[in-house]
């Protein structure tokens, strides 16, 4: 039995449709990430199933409760790394783990074995008793996915769990995750924007405008496009659109870049194509299969763009 599953998710804002039919579900021991842009719908899905948020129909279960009829259940066997930064910074970060297990109503003796534990795990152990606001980004980051590991969940949700970091501190931090998950072996649910970030899942279900239209390993997303991808600007992109069509029988995509077109073998490609595009070609790129490929080829535009729903939490 899959540790969570959803089937049918609906959830709506002052009758706007934020998540549509979601259906989908998550092995045990798995990686699983939600891939999209902001206002996809990954943030409302993930506060439903950590029943933060009420949904209006469909099945949404964890570790077999239902999120809907047994939310207290549900809490008591997750983890959850919010997209913000929610420790206490007058605290330290013993006391931040110490308030926690309060929270959690755990044994004294146990709470101090875990605390120990978990500051090691995340090599905190000679900062214990250092006032949170003093740590960087990462460090903060790093005490947060912790203190969701204190009471042992099954499963750890992370919204966007680098949100707002270098592109250095938050390859730190994925080092740190997936070292603690050999450690730990629960099942991580992430959310994410970030394609390098997708691509350490196992799985990624990527959701736009609240729904998802690709659900598969990363390997077999980018195979599915059986090509390369050659982003072409040009003096009239729509023009150009009609001649590729026209001469090459290939559908373009007019996206942020410029057109994208999917093709075989696009090294040779090129070539034919400043013969025989009337066009001026202003540039060309050409990319192997990447999950921004993907993405942009399922979309017809990038990752960054903001939905109609940005307006909710995401």
């Amino acid at each position: 039995m899959p540790i969570i599953q959803v089937e049918n998710l609906f959830k709506r804002y002052n009758g706007v449709e934020a998540v549509k039919g979601v259906s989908f579900d998550v092995k045990e021991g798995e990686t699983f990430g939600f891939l999209g842009p902001n206002g996809a719908g990954k943030t409302t899905t993930i506060s439903i199933l950590c029943t933060l948020l009420n949904f209006d129909s469909g099945v949404a279960l964890v570790n077999g409760f239902d999120c809907k009829r047994e939310p207290h259940k549900v809490r008591s066997s997750i983890g959850l790394v919010f997209q913000e930064i929610t420790l206490d910074n007058e605290l330290t970060a013993y006391e931040n783990l110490k308030f926690h297990c309060y929270l959690y109503n755990m044994n004294r003796r146990v709470a101090e074995e875990r605390i120990e534990e978990i500051l090691a795990v995340v090599g905190l152990s000679d900062r214990r008793n250092d006032i949170v606001k003093k740590f960087s980004g990462g460090m903060k980051r790093r005490l947060e996915i912790a203190r969701g590991l204190l009471h042992r969940p099954r499963v750890l949700f992370l919204d966007e769990p680098t949100l707002g970091l270098d592109p250095q501190t938050r390859s730190h931090v994925w080092e740190f995750i997936h070292k603690l998950k050999k450690t730990v072996g629960n099942t991580v649910f992430m959310t994410t924007h970030y394609m390098q970030e997708a691509e350490v899942c196992d799985r990624i279900a990527i959701i736009d405008n609240g729904g998802i239209i690709a659900l598969a390993r990363p390997d077999e997303l980018k195979r599915s496009l059986k090509g390369d991808t050659i982003y072409i600007k040009t003096s009239d992109d729509e023009k150009a659109k009609t001649e590729i069509r026209e001469k090459f029988g290939l559908s373009a995509r007019v996206t942020d870049a410029g057109l994208s077109v999917l093709v075989e073998g696009g090294e040779k490609f090129i070539p034919k194509l400043f013969d025989r595009l009337t066009t001026e070609v202003l540039s060309v790129n050409l990319k192997k299969p990447s999950l921004e490929d993907v993405f942009i080829n399922l979309t017809g535009r990038e990752i960054r763009d903001y939905g109609p729903a940005a307006r909710f939490r995401g």
